[in-house]
């Protein structure tokens, strides 16, 4: 008895060991099969799969398993495996019996395949996690009807299992969109918490209907519904999502408003909305979400953030659209006054401190009294060094624009040296290289662009590299400094909003130096001013001629970039734009731009499928079926 511990410990040890080593040979075994699988290398796969079958009893495997030895024409082999199976089960199981209906299938003897399945069918336990088994197993072959067949019976068996989000799923596969549909409304009226599922598993139908066919009558369904039961507020829920998918935020505006008459509720609703559509550069939907807000209490959360946003937007409006008309900037001016009239001087106020002087030093030409309102942002009690340094470099700006140039270097460089430990700091340097840069001090300028090359900001690492190459391409092949020096002239004078001469010394640039390395850059900066200018299509021009003849250079990711956004947000051509997209991320994968690319491509290919179909509807449906399952 004295050694029964240690007796047991041992047994214990041991078994330890053993179910170790197990684990180990079933991760080794199934790994090895399902490369082998995913491979076709079938010949390899089967011995393994049907071995890591034997070990863990998963019918993933057995299934992977059946589905090799069909590949392999190893169909009498296949239906013995079958038996022996059900042999052992000692009550009927459906799932090997929708497996031997599918060998069946596979060899055309289809007759016998729906006996099998009809059979299957018919002996499910009725509990609901066994038609959801079963229904799976029909779905791991693609039999989609099946297991429609599965769940419509297990909705008589258990009524009180509706099985509604599971026959939508079975609908999308089968594209019959309308009895989906018909589903998730029928989950939404039951359980409104089951929204954003819905919406999740919608947007998923929404990538694979590239015809449209979901599209067409989706909203025409939702209306239906909302007009026949007006008090289940999640049809309105689902409808605005919908008119979000494809940017429609004037009709999700008009949805989201009158939905907050009925509830009162909706306010970070449609604050979100409004900076959906000010970030896709809707400034007259977003000012409407706003003015909403606005109107509706003072007393609500959102209302100082709408007060605020709604000023940002007549501003971004105001300097992406109509900066020529002086007059409609000053009531936008008046509206930064009354603004900082309500809310006052203070932290939550700095960005439109800093948008207002810039409106009026930049736009309406009154240097003084953007200084001076800097100046009183500056006094704001507790400010942080970055907060501070905003302010720091607005009024450096300024003095850039008026050119006094001294002051504006004395600013920047306090603002570096009390933000060194955060990337406004980078950002600074890089506009006081810049300043530099237009003063024609390039040699010193290039030592400081080249340090910032490092910088963790993508954004100013990038402008740090090309504005550091083009300086040291022009200074080491030129024996004068001129064409840069009128190159600089230009780029200073856009930067002070004086367009028209910054494209008349452009001009005079290419006239005098008809073949240097700059023509390049010159067509770049022309589109710029000329998108400052609200004139697009000529801008288009000049980005469309550096696409095609200066594609190796360093400025046509640049180029490319601009101009599918040009394309998707100015001039309305979307599909253009996707496909611009698309070759910004096959020819420059290395670009700063390349994740903003990928992500408007996807929205845009959405939107506007490839005339032959996408690969990833394919891929959907293979991948969508095991997630079920697990």
């Amino acid at each position: 008895m004295k050694y029964l511990p240690v007796i047991l410990l041992l047994i214990l040890n041991i078994n330890i060991t053993v179910a170790q080593n197990r684990q180990k040979e079933i991760q080794t075994n199934s790994s090895l099969a399902l490369s082998y699988y995913k491979s076709g290398d079938y010949e390899k796969a089967t011995p393994l799969l049907l071995e890591v079958y034997k070990l863990t009893g998963n019918n993933y495997f057995f299934r992977l398993f059946m589905n090799s030895l069909i590949e392999l024409t190893r169909y009498e082999e296949a239906e013995a495996q079958i038996k022996n199976e059900i042999k052992k089960q000692r009550t009927p199981n459906p799932g090997f019996l929708i497996n031997w209906g599918y060998l069946l299938k596979a060899q055309n003897r289809n007759e016998e395949a729906e006996s099998k399945y009809s059979e299957a069918l018919n002996i499910i336990p009725a509990s609901k996690g066994n038609y959801l088994i079963a229904a799976n197993n029909f779905l791991q072959w693609a039999e989609y009807e099946w297991a429609e067949k599965v769940y419509l019976r297990g909705r008589q068996v258990l009524p009180q299992e509706q099985f509604s989000y599971e026959l939508a799923r079975v609908y999308m596969y089968l594209r019959s969109y309308e009895k989906m549909m018909e589903e998730y409304l029928d989950l939404i009226r039951s359980d409104e918490k089951q929204l954003r599922r819905i919406e999740s598993s919608l947007a998923s139908a929404l990538r694979i209907d590239v015809n449209d066919d979901f599209r067409d009558g989706f909203r025409q369904q939702v209306l239906k519904r909302i007009q026949a039961e007006p008090d289940v507020t999640g049809y309105n829920r689902l409808l605005i999502w919908f008119l979000l998918q494809d940017k429609q935020f004037a009709g999700a505006l008009r949805q989201s408003i009158a939905l907050d008459r009925r509830t009162g509720g909706e306010d970070a609703q449609i604050f979100q909305l409004g900076n959906l559509a000010m970030n896709n550069q809707m400034y007259g939907e977003a000012k409407k979400a706003y003015d909403y807000l606005i109107l509706k209490d003072k007393e609500s959360p959102f209302y100082q953030q709408a007060f605020l946003q709604n000023i940002h937007a007549s501003y971004l409006q105001y300097i992406n659209e109509n900066s020529d008309n002086k007059e409609d900037g000053r009531v936008i001016a008046g509206q930064f006054e009354k603004g900082l009239e309500l809310l006052g001087y203070s932290a939550s106020t700095l960005n439109m401190i800093r948008e207002y002087s810039h409106l009026l030093a930049f736009y309406l030409g009154e240097t003084d009294n953007a200084i001076s309102i800097l100046e009183k942002g500056l006094k704001i009690p507790g400010l942080k060094p970055e907060e501070s340094g905003i302010i720091k470099t607005e009024m450096a700006d300024i003095y850039v624009y008026i050119d006094d140039q001294w002051e504006a270097v004395l600013l920047y460089s306090q603002v570096i040296d009390e933000n060194k430990n955060n990337e406004l700091a980078d950002e600074v340097k890089l506009k006081k290289a810049t300043l530099g840069y237009y003063m024609g001090n390039f040699s010193w300028a290039k030592a400081q662009l080249d340090v910032l090359k490092g910088s963790t900001s993508r954004f100013t690492a990038n402008d740090a590299m090309e504005l550091s190459m083009l300086i040291g391409n022009n200074l080491n092949l030129d024996t004068t400094a001129v064409p840069l020096q009128m190159f600089a002239r230009a780029d200073l004078l856009f930067f002070r909003n004086r367009d028209s001469l910054a494209l008349a010394t452009l001009d005079s640039l290419a006239d005098l130096f008809p073949y240097h390395v700059l023509v390049d850059d010159i067509l770049f900066r022309k589109s710029k001013i000329e998108i400052d200018r609200n004139n697009y299509l000529k801008a288009a021009e000049y980005l469309e001629q550096i696409r095609a003849e200066f594609s190796y250079e360093l400025l046509a990711d640049d180029a490319l970039y601009m101009l599918a956004e040009l394309y998707n947000y100015k001039l309305g051509q979307k599909e253009e734009a996707k496909e611009l997209y698309r070759e910004m991320l096959t020819m420059h994968p290395g670009s700063v731009f390349i994740e903003e690319s990928r992500e408007k491509f996807r929205e845009l290919r959405e939107q506007y499928p490839d005339e032959t179909g996408h690969p990833a509807e394919e891929e959907f449906i293979e991948e969508s079926v095991p997630d079920e399952i697990n």
